[in-house]
């Protein structure tokens, strides 16, 4: 299990360099059902996380893109499955922000029942990325999030963020209890802290999302 033990900035270390594999993300579809989605091929790597744990700022750090993923001041606003190539076979995946309390119940099925039947049926899914805010992690919707990964053998990485937010040694201790908390799910699960305003925690993201995704050199 990864622990990020370098994932926080103390001042000290390097700005971490752009990645210009990333950095060519660009939007090709939104879908509101799995009739929408583009053709299911080749590889992709989704993000799913609370409206408010900060999912969208976390897909534009790492691609080194201001607005590629809509940051909304209003919690929910999201409602479909927004696809950006990499490549003609890569994509990324940002899942619609979940577990709100102001959405109507009738939206919170609707998303789930989205969510369930994609992660269920996309064969071109290499791994899942549950973004948890680190002030507030492993809520019950994140909860049942790392529970359908592993029941369609996804691969998981947990991504703290806004790591900047807590001290260096409460941050670790944080995701030390994280990571002991999922330690039963497997050992495809990953944990990593992160923040998208010092972009701590880059580098290590990339990296798995290159073994994920089977992007040479």
């Amino acid at each position: 299990m990864q622990r990020g033990s370098k994932s926080i900035s103390d001042g000290h270390n390097p700005e971490p360099p752009i990645n210009p594999f990333y950095q060519r993300a660009r939007f090709v579809a939104a879908a509101a059902g799995t009739d929408r989605m583009p053709p299911d091929h080749g590889r992709e790597v989704a993000f799913a996380g609370r409206s408010n744990a900060g999912k969208s700022s976390a897909i534009n750090t790492i691609c080194h893109r201001r607005q590629l993923a809509r940051t909304s001041k209003t919690p929910g606003r999201t409602q479909q499955l927004v696809f950006f190539a990499l490549d003609e076979t890569r994509r990324l995946v940002d899942l619609p922000g979940y577990g709100y309390a102001t959405v109507s119940e009738t939206i919170k099925l609707r998303w789930q029942r989205l969510l369930a039947s994609y992660l269920e049926r996309r064969r071109s899914l290499a791994g899942l990325v549950v973004v948890m805010d680190i002030r507030h992690p492993l809520t019950a919707f994140d909860r049942r999030m790392i529970e359908w990964g592993r029941q369609w053998e996804l691969e998981l990485l947990l991504l703290l963020t806004k790591s900047d937010k807590l001290k260096r040694g409460a941050a670790h201790a944080e995701l030390d209890r994280v990571a002991k908390a999922v330690a039963a799910a497997g050992r495809c699960v990953h944990v990593e802290l992160f923040s998208a305003r010092t972009r701590s925690g880059i580098e290590s993201v990339h990296r798995l999302l290159d073994r994920w995704l089977d992007v040479e050199g």
